[in-house]
């Protein structure tokens, strides 16, 4: 009986015992249908040791949707410093004559600067957003200033800064319609889009109100919305011709009712940005003869206006509070533009090699992660995330990803769990994909980087982000 008592007492100690942690993460992945049969790779180092605590598939490629952003914004980060602000100007090749004449072509200069929009900086993420062109409307006070009356020739958008590749490879054609898929330029105006905003008319049958911002004629629009009674549901539909600027809207809006959005990406954004000079010069009584022209680069070197006058200028934010919007609202545009002014697959390259990344182990193609064609692993991603953490611009580098429960991609996850607020990290997702990388404050351990990503699940995407915000959490348990 003793002996039988011994053996009972050992078997509830055994089944209260707590699995190991792989055995641990391993019923996390199982016991929800939507990953057990997905490729999953997970990563886990705690940084004061630089011990791995666990992985999975770690050294498998992955496609890793937005979680690329970490690489576009750590090579910004390293190469150009918090401090590094873009500049926009406004030259011409001679000042205003006696009379307040621009002889020749006035011409906006892209610096690839992606705060010219009308979000708040630093980042606040109940900020309204403001005067789309508000920036543009700045640089026409500081030429009426300087004297400008007008201009005899040409309010020219110059993105002259990279050669005109506005899509990057592995897009989709119809990605392009709309602000998560704007395309790539160095003179940037709103994200490159404009914000249609659809209001119930005041009575029922009347159309739809339709607000613009900017505030340009830039798309033609067919307005088929109508006020419908009071409750009735929005529906709302836009069509656009692919290679136009027509915007055709069908649907309903209930009276009283709340108001639908769209952000329209334009596919020419130099165009946009000469344009909004060009009508807030108009505006302050300025004469511009020769309307508004772009000046793309094809190839070759950008060409430098030799000699020309600088008549308006404007800076950025600094880099630092940029990329915070890249990270925290995963800002496909403005990721592009970091990896572009930190200099591309080069300086990527010679980043991987100090951060001990090989060069197998990422397939960079893009600087946003909406190509499918990108791929890394979780090990390349912790080892940026190690480097990052011990790097001179650690703090503004965890400053500008994601709270949990709090802000940003993260704000509505990790919901139930108390201790949300102990992860910083960057999300991605496209159809079929999820990823989440950064950090960990684990009460004993320390920091911890993790990545963690799942391609190829099928079914709900809520579903496949909780098991990753599950396994994030189990670490808090070892």
């Amino acid at each position: 009986m003793r002996l039988l008592g011994l053996l009972l007492i050992a078997s509830t100690m055994f089944a209260a015992r707590k699995p190991k942690l792989p055995v641990a993460m391993e019923n996390v992945v199982q016991n929800e249908p939507v990953t057990a049969r997905a490729h999953l790779g997970m990563r886990v180092v705690e940084l004061k040791s630089g011990k791995v605590l666990y992985e999975r598939n770690a050294r498998n490629w992955f496609v890793p949707a937005s979680n690329t952003k970490l690489y576009s914004t750590a090579l910004a980060l390293m190469k150009l410093g918090a401090m590094h602000r873009f500049k926009t100007q406004v030259v011409a090749a001679e000042g205003p004559d006696a009379e307040g004449r621009i002889v020749g072509d006035l011409r906006l200069v892209g610096g690839a600067d992606p705060s010219l929009s009308g979000r708040a900086y630093p980042y606040d993420r109940t900020a309204e957003w403001g005067a789309g062109a508000a920036a543009i409307e700045q640089l026409a006070d500081a030429l009426v200033a300087k004297g400008v009356k007008r201009v005899e020739g040409t309010v020219v958008g110059d993105d002259t800064r990279y050669a005109w590749d506005p899509v990057p490879l592995g897009w989709g054609a119809g990605d392009g319609l709309f602000e998560y898929g704007a395309p790539v330029s160095a003179l940037l105006l709103n994200d490159n889009t404009v914000r249609v905003l659809v209001r119930p008319g005041r009575e029922v049958g009347e159309p739809a109100e339709l607000l613009v911002n900017p505030e340009l004629e830039y798309f033609s629009i067919q307005n088929r919305v109508t006020t419908g009674e009071a409750g009735t549901r929005t529906r709302v539909r836009f069509e656009r011709p692919v290679g136009t600027r027509e915007i055709w809207l069908e649907g309903s809006i209930g009276l009283g009712g709340a108001e639908n959005e769209q952000m329209l990406a334009v596919e020419d954004p130099a165009r946009l940005a000469a344009l909004a000079l060009e009508t807030a010069l108009v505006r302050r009584g300025v004469n511009v003869r020769g309307g508004i022209g772009v000046k793309h680069r094809y190839g070759g070197e950008q060409e430098v206006c030799e000699g020309c006058v600088v008549l308006a200028e404007r800076e950025s934010p600094p880099l630092g509070q940029l990329i915070q919007v890249v990270n925290k609202e995963s800002q496909n545009l403005h990721a592009e533009i970091m990896r572009r002014e930190g200099g591309g697959k080069e300086a990527m390259t010679e980043l991987f090699k100090v951060m001990g990344i090989g060069e197998e182990d990422t397939y960079l193609v893009d600087g946003s992660g909406l190509s499918r064609l990108t791929l890394v692993c979780p090990e390349a991603s912790t080892k940026l995330l190690e480097y990052m953490w011990k790097s001179s611009e650690r703090e503004v580098w965890v400053s500008s990803l994601p709270i949990g429960a709090e802000d940003g991609t993260l704000r509505n996850r990790f919901k139930g769990f108390s201790e949300a607020g102990r992860v910083r990290a960057k999300t991605g997702s496209l159809t079929h994909v999820a990823a989440l990388g950064g950090y960990l404050e684990h009460p004993k351990r320390g920091t911890l980087a993790f990545s963690v990503m799942v391609n190829n699940y099928n079914g709900e995407t809520a579903k496949a982000r909780a098991v990753l915000d599950k396994m994030v959490m189990t670490l808090l348990e070892y």
